[in-house]
């Protein structure tokens, strides 16, 4: 569903700040792949250039979505393409009230009003709807909000940036449990693949939301590209083991032998 071959990113702003470098990653449908990485490796980069942000230029590389290079195209034609995101720290807008943007949501798939009510009560979020957009929210309550707006929405493919972060134990367990209904999986059998045909990337720190959704795939991001790929219980125990530093430093041996290989030639 999602290939991205040699993409090379830089700050729009500032012309020659390269953030992501030559990376490659590839999410058939049906798969969710979890990223993990140090603070300042470009996973929140990553996802905001999937989406389409315009504070990320690509320098080179290719964006692939149901087979279609979707670099050049707006947010608004990503998204209608089946394109969702759940932001790490959605911004405040004072002004707009949750319910009016919701049912700017179900009115897009031609769907009733009514599956607001019923998508809020299960996270809990009826209270909020008359409130402006994350005003004075808790961190909890800004990721059930952002969940609502993905349910609603029902996007194909789901990028999200760390979904646990700020979130406290109790609300952790709702929010997994709605993570998984949002994937496709049962929420019953978390465990288990799902039946729909979604895809995503969950990008996590902690890897704390792994103990409530499953993936089937793990990446490491280290100095903007992907260092390593592997089962995602395998590299959440090395890295929780190791530490991120130590990843960083088996990139940097990899790169070295890349090097010298090329040198070689």
């Amino acid at each position: 569903m999602l290939k991205i071959k040699n993409l090379t990113v830089e700050i729009t702003e500032d012309p020659g700040n390269i953030i992501l470098r030559n990376l490659n990653l590839h999410i058939p449908e049906g798969e969710i792949h979890v990223l993990f990485g140090p603070n300042g490796s470009g996973k929140s980069t990553l996802i905001q250039t999937i989406m389409g942000f315009p504070q990320y230029h690509v320098v080179h590389g290719s964006i692939l979505f149901k087979g279609i290079d979707i670099i050049g195209k707006s947010i608004t034609e990503r998204a209608k393409m089946g394109v969702g995101i759940s932001f790490q720290r959605p911004p405040n807008i004072p002004g707009l009230k949750l319910h009016k943007l919701t049912e700017f949501l179900v009115l897009q798939r031609n769907e009733t009003t009514a599956e607001i009510g019923r998508k809020a009560k299960e996270l809990e979020m009826r209270d909020f709807l008359n409130r402006d957009l994350n005003v004075h929210f808790s961190g909890g309550e800004m990721k059930r909000s952002e969940l609502l707006q993905l349910l609603l929405q029902d996007p194909d493919f789901i990028l999200l940036d760390e979904p646990e972060s700020g979130v406290d134990i109790q609300a952790m367990k709702l929010i997994g449990r709605m993570t998984n209904v949002l994937l496709g999986a049962s929420p019953r059998q978390p465990s288990q693949p799902w039946s729909k045909k979604k895809a995503g990337l969950v990008i996590t720190h902690t890897g704390h939301i792994l103990d409530y959704i499953h993936t089937d795939r793990a990446h490491v991001m280290c100095h903007g590209h992907i260092g390593c790929t592997g089962t995602p219980s395998r590299l959440l125990e090395d890295i929780r083991n190791l530490g991120y530093p130590e990843c960083v430093r088996c990139h940097e041996r990899l790169d070295d032998q890349l090097q010298l290989k090329l040198a070689g030639r």
